[in-house]
This record gives C-alpha cells, structure tokens and sequence, in this order.
C-alpha cells in the first residue's frame, strides 16, 4: 500500500518559488505581446467587408426583419398609423385578457391613455405584461435593442411574462454593428448603464435538450411597429 508523499518545509518553500516564477514569466509574456500590439493598433476593430454569401443584404429591412423576428417566436404587428396602433394594443388586451399591465414611459401612457389601466408600482410582482419603447431594430437578426435610457429602466423587459415593444420603422438598421454606432451616435459620451439585444422570447434547451420558454425573462415578445 502506497503512502502518501509528505514534503518538507523547504521542499514546499521552493515548489511555492518555482510556480510563481513560472507564472510571473507568462504574464510578461502577456504583457510584452500587447505592449507590442499597441504599438500597431490603435485599439479599435479594423472595418471589413460582408461577404453576401455568410450576411446576405437586409433588404428590404421591414420584410427581412419581420421573417428573422417571426423565426425566433417573436410576433409582431405592423400598424399604418397610431390609431391603429392603439387598436391592436386593445385588441391584445382583450383578446388575452391581461389586467395587470404595467407602462413607466410618460409618452406610451399618453398615447394608450384610454386604453388600459396601468398597474401601481407597488403591485409589482404581479404584473402580467410590461410595455416599453426601444432603440433599434436589427433585421438582419429579428434583434430589437433596448436600453436602460428610457423611462421604463431595466426590469420591464425582463420581469413581465409578456414584454410588448412599441416601436417606429424608423428604427429599422441593417446589422448589429449599425444599431452599435448609431446607439453610441444617439448618447454620445453619456452612455446608459445597460444596453441589451434581445431575440426573441427567453428560452433554454438546458434540461434534457428540451425547449422552454420564459426561463430567463418573458416567455412572450410582442412588437407593435407603426410604418
């Protein structure tokens, strides 16, 4: 039977010695490359081109977003007008029979004024939907960006079981990196906290490689765009 090997103090003290030389000399390593690196970059990502055959061209944006959104279980309502924007809203809500809804931005609480009740902040934990604006729209991936700028702050798009969006075609761009500048376009040096891009409903295949949705946040997404 095999006893276990007992190292002396000094056998110990030396071992100790010889990891962190070994560790100090990968980290100048480390340090030398990117000194190195520095001096050839400015640190910025080089642009480069799309090839067609990996991104193919978004266009037109509205139809290429509405298929990629619609593919990753998002539903989504095009509206010619506020009115009829308003309608759909109501037609949602009635239809779903939602009575906990719950709406922080003062411009959608003006235009949905008739149309719902929102719920009192200190019912939070009930809320069944949250409605909230965003950022942009990324066609080429269905991805809407949201940020923690706007009135409705971060729980909104993450909390409700339903998360509805209300948004402009306006806000339609082609590529993630397009929503990216134009965002740090939009804010410029006073840059919000949180930005997110979500695809679709929150889901996971974690477990026995079976689709759930709303494990991580709204198990439905619902985008209101008005042309």
């Amino acid at each position: 039977m095999s006893r276990p090997i007992r190292l002396t103090n000094l056998q110990q003290i030396k071992m100790s010695n010889k990891l962190n030389e070994i560790s100090q000399r990968s980290k100048n390593r480390i340090l030398s490359r990117l000194k190195a690196a520095s001096k050839d970059t400015d640190g910025s990502i080089q642009s480069h081109d799309r090839s067609v055959r990996v991104f193919p061209d978004p266009q037109p944006l509205l139809e290429t977003f509405v298929s990629e959104f619609e593919k990753v279980n998002g539903e989504v309502h095009i509206c010619k007008n506020d009115t009829e924007l308003t309608e759909q809203l109501e037609e949602l809500i009635r239809k779903n029979g939602w009575k906990n809804i719950l709406c922080r931005d003062t411009q959608l609480q003006h235009q949905f004024s008739n149309s719902f009740e929102s719920i009192d902040e200190s019912d939070f934990g009930n809320v069944e939907v949250g409605i909230t604006r965003c950022e942009f729209l990324i066609a080429r991936s269905g991805s809407i960006m949201v940020s923690s700028a706007h009135e409705s702050g971060r729980l909104l798009n993450v909390f409700p079981p339903v998360h509805i969006v209300v948004a402009q075609a306006s806000q339609l761009v082609a590529y993630l990196e397009d929503a990216i500048e134009n965002f740090k376009h939009l804010y410029g040096t006073s840059l919000p906290s949180q930005a997110t891009v979500i695809t679709g409903p929150s889901r996971t295949a974690d477990i026995e490689k079976t689709l759930v949705m709303g494990a991580h946040g709204p198990k439905e997404l619902i985008l209101l765009l008005r042309k």
